[in-house]
């Protein structure tokens, strides 16, 4: 079945739940601050400039990954890549890339340069190969890429 990329405004976080626990196994627990934030309304992906992508297979979330204003910069024109996991049973179909692609398409025209800290060398590969720099030094960041606005 395909899997599809698109723009989300809600998102059912019983739908989200599997992704959850997977992403639990491998032991991470920033989905769990997704879900938190989303049923709080801390952070639902509203501002100006902010998405949340969806990557599905018929009613099956394949993966997730978000732009918001960057939380840890003094500068609107700074988005930050959120939340990116994708489903194991989905990996090695270029979902990941497809997913950061489009956070990368939303964000020309508001956002300056994309900032992400990601703990997994997998996923700083990936940001990498996407042209995103490694950065060094700073506690917030680990990879940026520099838009044109």
């Amino acid at each position: 079945m395909d899997v599809i990329v698109e723009p989300v405004k809600a998102i059912s976080l019983d739908a989200l739940t599997p992704l959850i626990i997977e992403s639990e196994r491998e032991g991470w627990v920033f989905l769990n601050r997704l879900a938190d934030e989303w049923s709080s309304g801390a952070n639902r992906f509203q501002k100006p400039g902010e998405c949340l992508f969806l990557a599905c297979s018929g009613n099956v979330i394949a993966g997730v990954c978000g732009l918001n204003i960057d939380p840890y910069a003094a500068d609107p024109t700074v988005g930050r890549v959120r939340r990116l996991f994708v489903s194991p049973t989905f990996r090695g179909r270029q979902i990941g890339t497809r997913l950061v692609h489009s956070v990368i398409a939303a964000a020309h025209g508001t956002f300056r340069l994309l900032r992400v800290r990601t703990e997994n060398p997998q996923a700083g590969r990936l940001y990498e190969r996407l042209g995103f720099r490694r950065i060094h030094g700073e506690a917030n960041c680990t990879q940026a890429l520099t838009l044109l606005i």
